[in-house]
């Protein structure tokens, strides 16, 4: 019984991990094309149009309005125009509806980027980014270089982290 114990504690550890199916530097980035909301507007994004300005920083979190989520989309809008001194765009992928995120972009991103309903879950399975077993993504950030490569990994579970790290990655902190 002890056995069972601790090797089902240690698979809930690995599924619950973010960082362990997470795209890797130097990989081809997954474009897409999505419904989007902007200061509570709907419209849409493509990555392939974002890259002809700079880098993009693709972040993914689970659930809007939830306290981690919250807490990274408010830090994302207080450094929107550090991200933007370098020609870095910054947009959020959840599988939330495109309801919640026309609230979300207006009140906890403050209007300040764009978030990307990916209800289905294409785009976050396309980056690794899907938990297991789940339509929800994992909180896992990437910088995107202009030549459509991944250039940065921040897969890291506490939402504080993100932001400072992308800062750093991109030469803004």
């Amino acid at each position: 019984m002890k056995r069972f114990v601790l090797t089902f504690a240690a698979m809930s550890l690995v599924a619950a991990s973010p960082a362990l199916a997470a795209l890797k530097v130097g990989d081809t980035a997954p474009v897409f094309k999505r419904n989007a909301a902007t200061d509570g507007k709907v419209d849409s994004f493509s990555l392939a149009d974002a890259l002809k300005s700079g880098p993009v920083v693709v972040y993914f979190y689970p659930k809007a309005f939830t306290g981690g989520c919250s807490l990274e989309a408010h830090q994302f809008s207080e450094a929107v125009d550090k991200f933007k001194t370098k020609h870095v765009t910054v947009v959020g992928v959840s599988t939330d509806d495109m309801g919640t995120l026309q609230r979300f972009s207006a009140q906890t991103c403050q209007g300040k980027f764009t978030v990307v309903s990916d209800l289905n879950g294409d785009v976050t399975k396309s980056y690794d980014a899907q938990m297991a077993g789940m339509n929800m993504a994992n909180r896992i950030s990437y910088v995107v270089g202009q030549d459509g490569k991944i250039a940065f990994v921040h897969a890291d579970g506490d939402a504080s982290t993100h932001v400072p790290a992308l800062l750093k990655a991109v030469g803004a902190d």
